[in-house]
């Protein structure tokens, strides 16, 4: 599950270069400057999905798909009950969900520092999730005994 997001997470990054290279978005559109950021946010997400150009379309969809999938990985970390995992998870949640809320922003406000900040939620995220990868890798390094102890 883990190696998905990442690859999700990947394709949401190059969705949003696209997005940033290619896109212009309508600033009167519902949810455009709403005083309330909330509400705001939810219309500006479904005016995106249902109405937004295809690449935007795209990245919003995906990015509520990982929002799915970070809470995926976190519920198999919390089965297999391993406390390093669950801290990776949860850093990865809230880097995706910290990307997400600066889309909605950048949509709502139109502020080129929302973008930056949607990077930054990527960033923090796919390194978690590097971690975790590293991690589990190295535990069945251990079990297997390929990896020598001290």
């Amino acid at each position: 599950m883990t190696l998905v997001t990442m690859l999700l997470l990947a394709l949401q990054f190059l969705l949003g270069s696209a997005v940033n290279l290619f896109v212009t978005i309508a600033p009167d559109h519902p949810g455009a400057n709403a005083p309330n950021y909330f509400a705001g946010v939810l219309q500006s997400v479904v005016w995106a999905i249902g109405h937004g150009p295809i690449l935007l379309v795209l990245h919003a969809a995906l990015g509520l798909l990982l929002v799915f999938s970070s809470i995926g990985v976190f519920v198999s970390a919390i089965r297999l009950r391993l406390r390093a995992q669950i801290i990776v998870a949860v850093l990865g949640w809230v880097g995706i969900t910290a990307a997400g809320f600066n889309g909605g922003s950048f949509l709502v406000f139109g502020e080129n520092y929302s973008s930056m900040l949607m990077s930054v939620g990527f960033a923090i995220a796919i390194a978690a999730y590097a971690v975790g990868l590293s991690l589990s890798a190295s535990a069945e390094s251990l079990q297997t005994g390929l990896v020598s102890q001290p």
